[in-house]
């Protein structure tokens, strides 16, 4: 290298300089040969005595220059150089680098030192130069710093460290900071590191971190001055949260700036209202700016408003990036805009505007958005964004908010209102998208609307909810005008039931298995029987049922019924159980719960003729995940979900809100009854639960049951009687029977005077007290009707308490026990048997009650 030193290890010189150097070594091998040439010339003549002595000398003294020369090249102090011209060429590309640069091996002996190294530490001379470690040893504060360049320098690995060092002139004077910037890293010889030889790179860089520096503090001034500046700052990302806000706004809000972790808090926390949507759905298009005034409400830490005018720019990278916003916040409560009586009226009309419970747009001829407020921006934001491409509210035509089956309604209203028409009515429309939302428009025109300006304005409110509401209240009132017109049918049905079964049974009594009447008698009993059963899924629809609920594991139910199901839904449809862990109890009746899902699986089965898949599911829904379902009569609470899905033809759209009504069935006559889902409807509702039903046509249908969470240390229901088996169903004592219908009165009092018992009628409550009176209130037990003319069971009971302390009472109903028992007296004792019953369960029935103390 051109005036770079190459040393030994003892600092001597070893190579001369290597520009000019190079062709004075070439002058000097040029006159050694023509040297060596007249010596073997001037040899050529002399005779052979005279010559041989003179050649010995002269390769005597070659062969001690030769090993002379080895033994240098041995110990290093001489060292070939390849690549002369190369070397050059490096050599003067070093020299004129402003770093210093020391090449040294890895003992650390010095091979090389360009001059801007010996300048930076002071060398003289090449006898002068110092290794990086032997300049900066006297510097306590950095040894750590000079000891892991070391150790990188001595495993051949690149390492850099900025070194700070304070050096005084004078001991007097204040130390000056230098700062130097030290790089190690191996040679790379021939296109490869080097094992041995390592690249010193020495840089002063004292005015690149005195600039630093500088433009921190002065950086640190601006940040102080925008924190303390009589305007409010903000900036948003693209997920609408906020990543910087100044110390001025945030004292408007009366909030600490602390508050404000950075992207933590939403823009919408701050903004009163749905005034967020209108900046967070302002997109540009990708690579453009847009700059943007709104005059808002923001909230402070108190609730207040703070009104403000927000200077809002938003730009977007090419690639559709959002960069975070830049918005100037202007305090209006401070602007003294109350001078100019047209300013204040303006800024009055846009915070009301804004903060109106209506989405609002004015509209131009054609149907396009002109101004929106934040209602709108809110409602409709997305579907206008999705249809200009996300070019935001502004420019989007009103009509891509609408399904297009609606679309045609919605363009008359606004021809209307464009051609100056105020007087008409609002129109109802499905939004765009898939998620049924709903929505009214009411379209005004503008007044002095001129060419292609406003020329119409639109109101419009979202009545998704409402909508399903209603929805679901006329379905409601619908199926309790049913209910209530099938809980009346099955009440007298029971009645005449019980007669029917239970004079049957008399009949079976007398007659004996060989008498030709007898499987007559048996062949009425039976169609009584299963008429009752008809009976009972009214009284399930119309919730009136008997219960007798009680604490359960639906796991354990649904996996005792899997085999009852097998069988049900035949070879063809696979059933598949999916029991969710740690499933929490309910309440439930479990010959009911099971016959809800016996009816699911059996029509999911008659919906797979060809075969398919059964999947019942089991989970926990916690109360905040209920409003995942989207179900609006859903109320938030923790329920134990049933899933009953399967792969069948799906049910039309156009009969899905029937399929709970009693009676209706899509099956051909006479292969159902149509009470299945009406069954399952009143079985989950008597239960406290809600049935939900979502169905594809072709793809399937999925009914889901939400039973409450129950604790498991819940009781079962009050006042059935446990019955054991009982073999002699005779028995003494009086008993009272209260019934308005002869025929069930007849036949009670017939069967228990056979029992043995002393039975006293009476047609009416009133009836049944005189007949108390006469016996002076020595009856042992009363078996009564609920619901009777004059005087109810309930009434009848508390009349007689007041005479019979210890009176025993069973009630007799064709409806649930719950349907009285809250007209009972709080710690009332009662003993229930549901119509209709055959002669056996009432004589077990009685004994039992008898018996019990």
């Amino acid at each position: 290298m051109a005036d770079i030193a190459q040393l030994d290890g003892d600092g001597g010189l070893s190579g001369g300089k290597q520009g000019g150097g190079s062709r004075n070594s070439i002058g000097w091998v040029l006159l050694l040969a023509g040297a060596l040439m007249a010596v073997a010339v001037s040899v050529a003549f002399l005779d052979r005595e005279t010559a041989r002595p003179v050649i010995l000398g002269l390769l005597a003294i070659l062969a001690v220059a030769g090993v002379f020369l080895l033994f240098a090249l041995a110990v290093g102090m001489i060292r070939p150089v390849s690549g002369a011209a190369g070397a050059g060429a490096a050599s003067n590309v070093a020299e004129s680098v402003p770093e210093g640069i020391l090449v040294s091996d890895r003992d650390g002996r010095i091979l090389q030192a360009n001059a801007a190294y010996r300048s930076l530490t002071g060398a003289e001379g090449l006898a002068d130069v110092k290794t990086v470690e032997r300049f900066f040893a006297g510097e306590r504060d950095i040894s750590e710093q000079i000891y892991r360049l070391s150790q990188a320098a001595a495993e051949g690995r690149p390492h850099q460290e900025d070194l700070r060092i304070e050096r005084r002139v004078l001991e007097d004077e204040e130390p000056d900071t230098v700062w130097y910037r030290v790089r190690v890293q191996p040679l790379v010889e021939s296109g490869s590191p080097s094992g041995s030889k390592r690249v010193w790179q020495v840089s002063d860089i004292t005015r690149d971190r005195e600039r630093q520096e500088n433009a921190f503090v002065e950086l640190q001034g601006a940040i102080d001055y925008l924190d303390h500046a009589p305007a409010g700052f903000l900036s948003i990302d693209g997920s609408g949260n906020i990543v910087y806000i100044n110390a001025t706004l945030a004292a408007w809000l009366g909030r600490d700036l602390g508050d404000f972790e950075r992207g933590t808090v939403p823009l919408a926390q701050l903004v009163s209202g749905d005034g967020a949507a209108l900046i967070n759905h302002l997109a540009p298009a990708p690579g453009e700016v847009r700059t943007e005034t709104f005059d808002l409400d923001l909230l402070r830490r108190n609730g207040k408003s703070l009104p403000v005018r927000l200077v809002h720019k938003v730009a977007y990278q090419p690639d559709g990036t959002a960069i975070p916003s830049r918005t100037l916040v202007l305090n209006r409560s401070a602007t003294g805009d109350e001078a100019d009586p047209l300013r204040a009226v303006e800024v009055r009309f846009a915070r009301f505007f804004n903060s109106s419970p209506f989405s609002i747009a004015t509209i131009d001829a054609e149907g396009r958005t002109q101004r929106t407020n934040a209602p709108f921006a809110q409602t409709f934001g997305a579907l206008l964004a999705n249809a200009s491409e996300g070019a935001g509210p502004r420019g989007a035509s009103i009509y891509d908010t609408v399904a297009e089956a609606d679309q045609a309604a919605l363009r008359e209203h606004v021809e209307r209102a464009v051609g100056g028409v105020s007087d008409f009515e609002p129109v109802d429309v499905q939004l765009a998208g898939q998620d049924k939302r709903k929505a009214r428009f009411f379209v005004t025109p503008v007044g002095d609307a001129e060419g292609d300006g406003e020329s119409a304005i639109v109101y419009a409110l979202d009545i998704t909810e409402q909508k399903a509401l209603e929805e679901q209240f006329a379905q409601s009132q619908k199926m309790q005008a049913v209910g209530q017109l099938a809980g009346g049918i099955a009440h007298d049905f029971n009645n005449v039931l019980t007669a029917i079964i239970g004079f049957s049974d008399l009949l079976l009594a007398s007659h004996s298995t060989t008498d030709p009447s007898f499987n007559d008698i048996k062949s009425i009993k039976e169609n009584a029987q299963r008429a009752a059963g008809l009976v009972r899924q009214l009284l399930a629809f119309s919730r009136r049922q008997t219960l007798r609920p009680q604490v359960l594991r639906l796991n354990d139910a649904i996996s005792e019924l899997a085999v009852l199901l097998r069988r049900l839904i035949g070879a063809k449809v696979k059933l598949e159980l999916g029991r969710g862990r740690d499933l929490w109890p309910v309440k439930a009746d479990l010959t009911q719960l099971e016959q809800v899902i016996i009816n699911l699986a059996v029509n999911a089965r008659d919906a797979m003729p060809d075969g398919g898949e059964l999947v019942i599911n089991t989970r926990n829904v916690p109360a905040e995940d209920t409003a995942d379902f989207n179900h609006a009569l859903l109320p938030e609470g923790d329920y134990v979900l049933t899933e009953v899905h399967d792969t069948g033809t799906g049910i039309p759209r156009d009969i899905m809100d029937k399929i709970f009504d009693p009676f209706f069935s899509t099956k051909e006559v006479g292969k159902g009854t149509g009470l299945g889902l009406s069954t399952v409807y009143g079985i989950v509702k008597q239960t406290g639960g809600f049935i939900f039903c979502d169905s594809e046509v072709g793809a399937g249908t999925t009914f889901r049951i939400f039973l409450p969470r129950c604790e498991a240390s819940d009781a079962g229901s009050a006042g059935q009687v446990a019955k054991a088996e009982i073999k002699d169903l005779t028995g003494q004592g009086a008993i009272l029977i209260v019934e308005d219908e002869d025929a069930v009165r007849a036949f009670a009092a017939r069967a228990l005077s056979a029992a043995g018992y002393t039975v006293v009628e009476a047609a009416t409550g009133l009836e049944a007290l005189d007949r108390m009176a006469e016996m002076g209130g020595k009856v042992d037990l009363v078996l009564s009707d609920v619901v009777m003319p004059e005087m109810d069971g309930p009434t009848m009971l508390r009349e007689m308490r007041k005479t019979n302390k210890e009176l025993k009472i069973i009630f007799v109903s064709g409806y649930a026990d719950d349907a009285f028992k809250r007209n009972l007296d709080e710690n009332e004792t009662f003993h229930f048997l549901p119509k209709p019953f055959n002669l056996k369960t009432l004589a077990e029935t009685v004994k039992t009650v008898m018996s019990q103390d």
